[in-house]
Formats: C-alpha cells, sequence, structure tokens
C-alpha cells in the first residue's frame, strides 16, 4: 500500500535562521540557499542507536549518577507520549534528555558559570517508549542560567529532548520549558519563534495528577512528530 503523504508544513511558526537578536544564529546561519540531497540505503535504514542498550536507571537521572548521596534540587517528573502527526503513538522510539543541574550549570568542561556542580547529578537520560508512545523521566529541575548574548541575557530552566528514529536521517532536537517560568518570554532563543502556539508547544505544564506526594511534581510533555501540531525541532527548522 502506498504510504499516506504528510501534512502541508507550515512554514509560519518556524524562526529564521538568520535572527540577530539571538546573536549565535549570524555567524551560523547559512549565506547561501541550501541544496538538497537525496538519502542513501545507509541513512534511510540505520542505525538504530542503541535502541536495546538500555539500563534499569537510564531515565532516572536522580540516582543514575550518584556517588554516595541524592542530588541537590526540586526533584519533578517529566513524562508524556511521543505522537505522529494523526495523533498515533510512536512505539520503540528512542528519547534523550540533558540539562542543567538545579543550580543551572552543565556537567561540561566549557561551562564556567558561578553555579556550583553537583556530585550526585550527571545531567543526562534516556528512555524507549512504550506501546502506547509513552515515555517517563524522574530528575531534578534545572535552574536558570546567564550566557552571553546581551549583558544580562538569561535562558529559562530548560531540558533539551532528542527523539531517535530509526535511521540517521530521524534524529530530532527540542527544548521543553517549564510552565510559569516569567524568562521564557525574555528569552532572545524562544523570541525567534514567530509563533505564540508554537511557543506554547514547547512548554510543559504542571501535572499534579501525576505528582507523587511528599517527593515529586510533574509535568508533561507530548511530542508531535510533524503536521500542523508539530513540536518544533531546533536542528529541523524547516521542519521534520
Amino acid at each position: 500500500m502506498k504510504p499516506a503523504e504528510f501534512y502541508e508544513r507550515d512554514r509560519r511558526m518556524h524562526p529564521p535562521a538568520y535572527a540577530p537578536v539571538y546573536k549565535t544564529s549570524v555567524p551560523r546561519s547559512p549565506g547561501q540557499a541550501l541544496l538538497t540531497l537525496r538519502q542513501t540505503m545507509s541513512e534511510i535504514t540505520g542505525p538504530t542507536f542503541g535502541h536495546n542498550d538500555l539500563g534499569p536507571n537510564d531515565n532516572d537521572l536522580i540516582v543514575n549518577f550518584g556517588h554516595g548521596g541524592l542530588p541537590v534540587g526540586e526533584r519533578i517528573i517529566v513524562h508524556g507520549r511521543v505522537l505522529d502527526e494523526n495523533g498515533r503513538p510512536v512505539p520503540r522510539t528512542l528519547v534523550e534528555i540533558w540539562q542543567a543541574n538545579a543550580s543551572g550549570r552543565y556537567r561540561h568542561k566549557k561551562d564556567v558559570y558561578l553555579g556550583a556542580l553537583d556530585p550526585n547529578f550527571g545531567g543526562c537520560g534516556r528512555a524507549l517508549t512504550d506501546d502506547d508512545g509513552y515515555y517517563y523521566f524522574r530528575t531534578i529541575k534545572p535552574g536558570p542560567y546567564p550566557w552571553l548574548n546581551y549583558v544580562n541575557s538569561w535562558r529559562p530552566a530548560h531540558i533539551h529532548v532528542s527523539v531517535f528514529g530509526t535511521s540517521f536521517s530521524q534524529r530530532l532536537i527540542t527544548q521543553m520549558y517549564f510552565e510559569g517560568d516569567p524568562l521564557i518570554a525574555k528569552c532572545p532563543i524562544v523570541q525567534t519563534i514567530p509563533d505564540p502556539e508554537a511557543v506554547q508547544r514547547l512548554i510543559a505544564p504542571l501535572d499534579m495528577n501525576t505528582a507523587v506526594p511528599m517527593d515529586c511534581l510533574a509535568y508533561k510533555f507530548d511530542i508531535v512528530l510533524r503536521g500542523r501540531r508539530s513540536t518544533l525541532f531546533e536542528n529541523r527548522l524547516e521542519g521534520n
């Protein structure tokens, strides 16, 4: 049976590659029109990114890097579903996240922010969606941090999210923000997104139904692939 065609892409929701308000985009944006390359069999059929190599604590960032203690900060659950453009679940999809710790600092040698490193928090996790496209992480709510865009630019608290398909050309990356964060509207990167509804799709609402009393708050973040309600992916600004 011939596969169904994808819905038409709504290009108005995507930010331009060249956005002076986000200064890093100035040297990184292309100066010439992009070329379309034909995909080869190696790009279409593999690799599968270790979908079968998950450890028992890979989706629990509270314990997967511990050195004899628990990380500092607000304990949270991040969960949701990966869905296609018709709302159907996408099973057995590898979802990876990485983030700063509660003080807003990444475990990276080039991160020189004054926020303290947490010896019990690595900031990375991975999970596979189940048959209903559902994924689940337990982690620490990341802190905001300053960066060198304007003199006093701050990134809102956020978690980076990567979704792997079944081939090399199907990795998508986005960022999840938290409901109620006043820094979202002030972030130069967020301000490059022209469609307010597209920004809202990147903000995870508080989900008290999944919160664990005396333990964790929860945030729900569904990821939609393709279509007019698609999640915005920063490495595929033209669409996914």
